[in-house]
Parts: C-alpha cells; structure tokens; sequence
C-alpha cells in the first residue's frame, strides 16, 4: 500500500473529512540540482496540493495529519491504462491502415502511418477515460492519525 500524509482542512459533521496532500516532485533529490535545467523548472512552480474528501465516522480537528493508504495495484492498473493503450492503438492502427491500403492497391506506407497515429490517440482517450473512473473509484483509506504539528512559537 503507498502512503502518503495529508492535513485536515475542514471536518463536515456529515461523516466527510476535507484533506490536503501536497503533491511531490522528483527533482531536488540529487546532488547535480543547481546545473540541472529540470531542477529550476522545478523550482519555477510552486508545490501544488491536491484536495478531496474522505468518508469517516471518526472526528478529526483541522490542521490534523492523517496517514493514507492506496492500494498499489490501482496506481499500476492506471498506468498501464495510461501507457499501454496508444502502444496497443498505434499497432492495431498500422497494421489496420495497412491492409486497407494493400484492398485498395494504394500506397500502403502513408496509410499505415496515418491508420497509426488515429489508433494511437484514440486508444489514449480511452485509457484516460478509463484512468480516470478507476481513480475515482479507488478512494484512498485513513490508516491513521499522526496528530496535529508541533508549532514552536518565535
């Protein structure tokens, strides 16, 4: 299960929590961060947060750090949505564009790349539709809680 820590932000009496988790980039971890071009784009944006709402019977305050839980398998299962369908599109495209181009006795290298590229992408559109039900069908789960931060008073 990956984990990941998110803060309350608001605490509804109808059995939903509103959290904040802030979304992490890869960059920064290195020793080559100061000449890397990644890096300073990197650093150009600030760190975005993501919000959504998680049903619970528990009563969290707000600022609270909470541990969340996500199954692997749907962040593997989204990926290979994501990256196998266009590769599987483009194939399917070619070959398709292909024996069209040999019934029809034209050029069959032009219609491959073409029959290709329209395969690729509508093959993406549905690996993202279908991407994006299975995240929203996966909610992630409250392990539990790491209490509120200590705030050291200046």
């Amino acid at each position: 299960m990956m984990e990941e820590i998110a803060r309350v932000v608001a605490n509804g009496n109808s059995g939903w929590v509103v959290v904040e988790v802030e979304l992490k980039s890869a960059c920064n971890h290195c020793d080559s961060g100061d000449s890397c071009g990644t890096s300073a784009v990197s650093k150009a944006f600030s760190p975005k947060v993501q919000r959504f709402s998680l049903q619970t019977e528990q009563v969290f305050v707000k600022g609270e750090r909470l541990k969340l839980g996500l199954p692997e398998s749907v962040i593997l299962k989204a990926a290979a949505l994501v990256y196998m369908m266009p590769l599987s599109g483009l194939f399917i495209g070619a070959f398709i564009g292909n024996q069209l181009a040999v019934l029809a006795g034209t050029h069959p290298d032009l219609f491959s790349i073409i029959a290709a590229l329209i395969g690729a992408l509508g093959f993406w559109n549905i690996g993202k539709r279908a991407a994006k039900k299975l995240e929203s069908d996966a909610q992630p789960v409250i392990i539990k809680s790491l209490g509120k931060p200590i705030e050291i008073a200046s």
